[in-house]
């Protein structure tokens, strides 16, 4: 997800900016970026969860306001009002498309491709289960806040969305510049000026969407290595006295972020292999919950939907049997080899070497165990301080 979010902002960086500082989308380059900017948000996180929590507030507020400014400047300069184009389908695969997608003639098919993009951007909302832990009433305010996100984000994107549709010139014409269009869009239509901010705070947003996932991740490395479940547990599971975060647990996934997009550097393909494993990641649980529901599981949380879990759980093993589909599809097909090998190297990590090792997360008068462990390490640092 990492690596997938600051390629993005690569990508965004030399649309927006790359000509006139005279960049070239050279592997190069892009390596250059992505270890500056990961090492950047990498630091932020390193000095402590009150800076970073500070900056993720506000890139909430800076998105909202952001993507409400950008849909109002291009309602506003709108060449036309063209509604018609938002129910209207034409088939701009191939040439004709800017060499987006290969040439098909299945619009049902491109329809789908075309959910890679959405589906990845909505992933952002598992940041508030990562960060469960550092929240007060987590069972409460973390269910609350991912659903919040999901909400908003669909709102405000959908009426982001509507807005570069329709302030568009020419739907040929913008087809044709392929990744490019929506560069080329508000060259088109927005006074330079203001076209100048508003890729700004498209960049600022970008950057802080990065950091907040670095967080996630880190959050995610230290709580399986809390539990024993990682090879180096012991080094990953470490907290720093100073800055009471896992330093090792951020910066080793900022690492193996900038190593992924090194080995794939094409981005729909990293987008691609993102999702699918991060819906994998939910989807496994959601199954194994359906087939203990009601059975072993009995007690749920302050978020019960009930007997409704069962078709919930359903239609998300549906979505992952989709977004698999999808996710490997031309000129994605490289997915299918990175998500296979993973899978085989995964099993046999598993059965050679950890299910021997590893016997699960605490539970019951161990994790009591763990509580108290943790409550004398919080009041050694107090005193220390």
């Amino acid at each position: 997800m990492l690596g997938a979010i600051n390629i993005g902002t690569w990508t965004f960086f030399l649309g927006a900016f790359g000509a006139q500082l005279g960049l070239e989308a050279t592997f190069n380059e892009q390596l250059i970026f992505m270890i500056v900017i990961t090492a950047s948000q990498a630091l932020v996180n390193h000095l402590g969860i009150k800076l970073t929590s500070i900056l993720t507030d506000f890139s909430g507020y800076l998105i909202l306001f952001g993507s409400v400014a950008l849909a109002v400047a291009l309602f506003a300069f709108a060449p036309s009002y063209d509604f018609s184009r938002l129910w209207t389908f034409a088939n701009y695969s191939g040439d004709v498309g800017g060499g987006v997608w290969p040439q098909t003639e299945s619009i049902g098919l491109l329809f789908a491709l075309g959910l890679l993009l959405p589906i990845y951007t909505i992933t952002g909302y598992d940041a508030s289960a990562h960060t469960s832990e550092e929240t007060v009433k987590a069972a409460v305010n973390v269910p609350k806040s991912m659903i919040s996100s999901v909400w908003w984000s669909g709102v405000f994107g959908w009426l982001f969305l509507v807005a570069v549709v329709i302030a568009i010139p020419n739907m040929d014409a913008a087809a044709g510049q392929g990744w490019s269009v929506f560069f080329w869009t508000l060259n088109e239509v927005l006074p330079g000026p203001l076209k100048f901010v508003l890729l700004l705070i498209i960049l600022a947003a970008q950057y802080l969407c990065g950091l907040a996932t670095v967080t996630s991740v880190s959050r995610m490395i230290f709580a399986f290595s809390r539990d024993g479940g990682l090879p180096g547990s012991n080094a990953l599971k470490k907290v720093s006295t100073t800055y009471r975060t896992p330093v090792a647990a951020i910066w080793t996934g900022s690492v193996l972020a900038v190593l992924f997009t090194a080995y794939t550097p094409l981005y729909t393909t990293i987008v691609s292999v993102t999702v699918i494993f991060l819906f994998l990641s939910f989807t496994v649980p959601i199954a194994l919950g359906l087939m203990a529901f009601g059975k072993t599981w009995t007690v749920m949380g302050p978020w019960n939907i009930g007997g409704w879990y069962r078709v919930f759980a359903v239609l998300s093993i549906v979505a992952m049997v989709l977004i698999f589909f999808i996710g490997i599809q031309p000129p994605n097909d490289k997915a299918l080899w990175i998500t296979v090998g993973f899978l085989v190297l995964t099993a046999i990590v598993w059965f050679g070497f950890e299910r021997k090792r590893f016997q699960g997360p605490p539970i019951g008068a161990e994790i009591e165990k763990l509580a108290a462990a943790i409550k004398q390490a919080e009041q050694a640092v107090g005193e220390t301080r």
